[in-house]
């Protein structure tokens, strides 16, 4: 299977990445995330002038008309900077979902909008602490917790239960009356918001049941958050590398030991795992074949997640203390590969969607 990129590919790779060292620097990102609201509308703005809130964007609606790959290259160099802006959330997720679920007044309104960087919209779904959202008569009530990049949306996309018993898709403006929204840093330095509705103002996305577009978009999200782990952990790598070169004991470089020389092989083999199920992901995460796409995703997640456990630990350990000190960016490394393998499903849940997936698949066979 081949995994090279193209000269488009690479162009946009370098782009990114130079985006990343000179203009959201580890000194940078602290500022964002230390002064509120923890995101910098202003390095949206930049991402927009780059282009790359356009990626997931058909050109009919003033996007690029690129795929996963595309947006596997931008989150890997936006995973290496820890990217604190709502990139996946609202340039990956949301333009998807849009794509498949909203008919083509809703998409003329919203899709220019998002790609020019002036309209953020994050979609509110399923978590197993919320109370089911229900629509009664045009207005939703229920809860809807840990929403990521929630407190930061100009428009919500709530999916709700509906008295039909389909799952379907509802615009919501945030500050509306009935709309409460709890905003709150997490674990790696994001945010995320818990939205509550109270009899709240919705307006429907398409017609009919979205839980299978839902599906297709929160896809082609876990794709592009196993690019992003794999973008973290090669900077872990490289970080750890230069430290076992220039960290000295016994009057030698400790890299020169050999016992940490095969800890380093060990993580350099999950990452190239890692690496090569993330590419697998990207190229099926939108195949038509639910369950085939759900096995691969699921085995990507499988890969990822327990590389990114035994990298971001490792690294931490072969560090020392200092490993966890938030003036290292390898702690923040370490927090958001935390985060990520916990999140759109841990290890465990993708483990055992995989093997449901593959004995279905056995008995269909």
């Amino acid at each position: 299977m081949n995994f090279d990129f193209n000269e488009d590919q690479r162009a946009l790779q370098d782009t990114v990445q130079r985006f990343v060292a000179r203009d959201y620097t580890f000194e940078k990102r602290r500022a964002i995330r230390d002064a509120a609201p923890g995101w910098s509308r202003e390095v949206w703005q930049a991402l927009a002038d780059l282009g790359v809130l356009a990626l997931n964007i058909d050109e009919d609606y003033g996007g690029l008309g690129y795929g996963p790959q595309e947006t596997g290259l931008v989150m890997a160099a936006f995973g290496a900077g820890l990217l604190l802006e709502p990139y996946l959330a609202g340039a990956v997720i949301a333009p998807s979902l849009i794509r498949r679920a909203a008919g083509a007044d809703f998409q003329e309104e919203w899709l220019p909008n998002i790609a020019t960087g002036e309209t953020i919209v994050v979609l509110a779904h399923a978590d197993a602490r919320n109370a089911p959202v229900s629509e009664i008569g045009g207005n939703l009530s229920g809860r809807k917790a840990v929403v990521a990049h929630g407190g930061c949306a100009d428009l919500l996309l709530v999916s709700a239960l509906t008295a039909q018993g389909r799952t379907e898709l509802f615009a919501v403006t945030p500050g509306a009356e009935g709309v409460h929204l709890r905003d709150y840093p997490t674990l790696d330095g994001q945010h995320a918001a818990d939205v509550i509705l109270d009899n709240a103002p919705a307006t429907r996305v398409g017609a009919g049941d979205t839980a299978d577009a839902i599906d297709s978009a929160l896809d082609i999200g876990l794709a592009a958050l196993c690019a992003e782990a794999v973008g973290i952990m090669d900077a872990t790598i490289a970080a750890t590398t230069e430290y076992l070169k220039t960290r000295q004991q016994f009057g030698q470089p400790i890299g020169r030991f050999q016992a940490l020389q095969h800890r380093m092989a060990d993580m350099l083999l999950h990452l190239e795992q890692a690496r090569s199920m993330s590419y697998l992901a990207a190229m099926h995460c939108t195949d038509e074949d639910t369950a085939a796409r759900r096995r691969t995703l699921s085995a990507a997640k499988v890969t990822i997640g327990q590389a990114c456990r035994f990298i971001a630990q490792n690294a931490v350990q072969l560090h020392g203390g200092m490993g966890m000190t938030d003036e290292l960016i390898l702690s923040h490394w370490f927090k958001r590969l935390t985060a990520i393998e916990m999140s759109f499903g841990d290890t465990d849940f993708h483990l055992q969607r995989f093997a449901r997936n593959l004995s279905q698949a056995s008995r269909v066979a």
